[in-house]
């Protein structure tokens, strides 16, 4: 090969791996920009949802269904109709798991059971992403993936990833600790529309269980 045809390779090697830099710079920025809307932007959503939990080889070992609301700052519920019913509310003070059919009511904390996890991007402030790193965007077909890592390693998840299109959140992935995996998809999306009050308060039933002390707001003294 003459040193014509030497320089020439070079230039096209030099030049295909700026355009691939280029290339990932783009994705990056458009990934982070994507997050950042999602978190400070989306006041409500509403929509339905398939969730698959994955082990480690692969298999999928269970799959439900149900429809989510949320409305920031702190304020969710996720709605389980298959293949049994159950509801996850957070109230901004505690976090309500209703059990229909153990007839049983778990409340944590709100604040100590969303810690580092990825819930808090669902439902948290806009400072939540100051929990997690950044790890990357990358575009598969039409979805914009994004990867955030928690800051805390401790948290029970390695990572978590966002999948977006049209630039609206349509898939959700956790890692988890024990190598399994949560796939979400969500359809039927709204986005910031008004949601009554009552979908994020909890009275507990009679004659059901309840397990865990509920936090009580401060009210102040006259």
């Amino acid at each position: 090969m003459t040193k014509l045809n030497i320089s020439l390779a070079a230039l096209v090697l030099l030049t295909a791996s700026q355009a691939q830099s280029q290339g990932q710079s783009g994705a990056d920025e458009l990934g982070r920009r994507l997050v950042d809307d999602f978190v400070n932007n989306v006041i409500t959503l509403e929509g339905d949802f398939e969730q698959s939990l994955i082990d480690a080889d692969g298999t999928i070992i269970d799959r439900s269904s149900g429809t989510l609301e949320i409305e920031r700052p702190t304020r969710f519920r996720w709605s389980y109709s298959a293949p049994y019913e159950q509801w996850l509310v957070a109230d901004g003070l505690n976090i309500w798991s209703y059990d229909l059919d153990l007839e049983q009511v778990t409340v944590k904390p709100q604040a100590e059971a969303l810690a580092n996890t990825p819930a808090l991007l669902l439902g948290g402030s806009e400072d939540a992403l100051d929990q997690f790193d950044y790890g990357g965007t990358t575009i598969e077909n039409l979805t914009t993936w994004v990867r955030l890592e928690p800051k805390d390693k401790s948290s029970g998840f390695n990572r978590v990833e966002l999948g977006f299109m049209d630039d609206q959140l349509r898939r959700m992935i956790f890692y988890d600790n024990l190598e399994q995996t949560t796939l979400i998809a969500l359809d039927n999306v709204r986005i910031n529309e008004p949601i009554e009050d009552d979908r994020f308060r909890f009275i507990v039933p009679t004659d059901v269980d309840l397990v865990g002390i509920p936090v009580v707001a401060d009210v102040a003294t006259p």
